[in-house]
């Protein structure tokens, strides 16, 4: 079973920066589509960013110039990086994760995000 860990999450000051992280575990395939989420607290779950086999990377419009998604080394491993924090980033941070395009998503348990004002 594939699973999927968050870490990285805290409380910062607006103007910060974090550094989530995410390893899967629990298969031999490459998890070719990687992505954070984030769920703030009466909203729905937004995309934050993603990454694809190769490099690409898509951003949601609010986090652009921001946030930087990245593949570790190690495999099935991805990073977030965040700078210039703002309250409205505080949320709760999902990795989710696909080994094809059209097969199941796996999903962390989330990582808490605060920004202080």
């Amino acid at each position: 079973q594939v699973q999927l860990v968050e870490s990285g999450g805290g409380l910062v000051q607006a103007g910060g920066s974090l550094r989530l992280s995410c390893v899967a575990s629990g298969t031999i395939f490459s998890l070719n589509a990687m992505r954070w989420y984030r769920q703030a607290p009466g909203k729905q779950r937004e995309l934050v960013a993603g990454i694809i086999s190769g490099g690409r990377t898509n951003y949601a419009d609010s986090v652009k110039g921001r946030f930087t998604i990245s593949r570790g080394g190690a495999k099935n491993t991805v990073y977030l990086q965040m700078n210039s924090l703002k309250p409205d980033d505080t949320a709760v941070y999902y990795c989710n994760g696909a080994i094809t395009t059209t097969g199941p998503n796996y999903w962390g348990q989330g990582t808490q995000v605060t920004v202080l004002s």
